[in-house]
């Protein structure tokens, strides 16, 4: 059996081409990522009605720190060629579905941070959808961790 059943051989590539890298030892454990994951929510879901835009931001943060523990848990993690988009292509060619949210999110994510308009908001419906969607990221990886590991 492969090491990435699906989509190895996008993962291979992106090792070849230096957008992830590998990682041993404790920066290949996923568990402290999902915990930082969960506690980012956590704050994300407390501030949604006083500041939607840094509550989207945090739910963002939360949704990517689960993504990278599903790496970590692999032996892998993005590097700074990579990036963001490294994270978004790795997870959902593996995992499906259930992590196809990040893809908009980060694109949300980066016109909040590099916006074309300085007045750029986001509703605070934006937000609760954005934590709901990060919560759901992260019990699906909180789900799939304990079946990852280095072969």
């Amino acid at each position: 059996m492969s090491r990435w059943a699906r989509g190895e051989a996008e993962i291979e590539q992106m090792l070849s081409d230096g957008q992830l890298q590998r990682v041993a030892g404790a920066g290949a454990d996923g568990g402290p990522w999902l915990a930082k994951a969960t506690a980012t929510i956590a704050t994300a879901g407390s501030i949604a009605t006083p500041d939607p835009g840094s509550a989207y931001t945090l739910a963002y943060d939360a949704a990517r720190f689960a993504c990278v523990g599903l790496l970590a848990q692999q032996g892998l993690r993005p590097t700074t060629k990579g990036g963001h988009y490294a994270v978004q292509v790795a997870v959902t060619r593996q995992f499906g579905a259930a992590f196809d949210p990040y893809a908009v999110m980060r694109r949300r994510r980066n016109e909040l941070e590099y916006p074309e308009f300085p007045d750029e908001t986001v509703e605070q419906e934006e937000a609760t959808q954005a934590i709901a969607s990060a919560s759901a990221m992260i019990d699906a990886a909180d789900k799939l961790l304990e079946h990852l590991g280095l072969f």
